[in-house]
């Protein structure tokens, strides 16, 4: 890998903010223990917000791009290198739906279809589509 090195990752205010929360939750759910549903539905949340605050501190860079290919982040915490021979296609998939409008990155490799959103690479997903091709051309 020579050459400069493109990254992008969660943004650090989103883990603190799962972070807080998965503390929030511990609390309320101490605070339910006379309650058996509260502290079940606390505990839950708690839990899910402490798993995924741990997959951002484990996996901070969910992409990054150098002159060889992909690395994209894949499961809990892992990753696959995608050469720039397998990647077919890089597009934005936009839908809106009751007024929300979602994004995501599509990377198209022919067998597997990578999906990143906003909140995965810490900027909006058409910049991104525009940097990697971009990069991929060299111009």
């Amino acid at each position: 890998m020579s050459g400069p090195i493109l990254r992008w990752r969660v943004r650090r205010e989103l883990l603190v903010v799962k972070v807080i929360a998965a503390f929030a939750f511990a609390v309320l759910t101490v605070l339910n223990l006379d309650d058996p549903r509260g502290m079940v539905l606390a505990g839950a949340a708690a839990l899910v917000a402490a798993v995924l605050a741990l997959r951002d501190l484990l996996a901070p860079v969910r992409l990054s791009a150098d002159g060889e290919g992909l690395v994209v982040v894949r499961g809990f915490a892992g990753s696959q290198r995608v050469p720039w021979s397998a990647v077919e296609r890089i597009r934005v998939d936009a839908r809106t739906r009751f007024t929300s409008r979602t994004e995501f990155l599509e990377i198209d490799t022919g067998e597997e279809i990578f999906l990143l959103s906003r909140f995965d690479l810490g900027i909006p997903c058409r910049e991104v589509a525009d940097e990697l091709r971009l990069f991929r051309t060299g111009f």
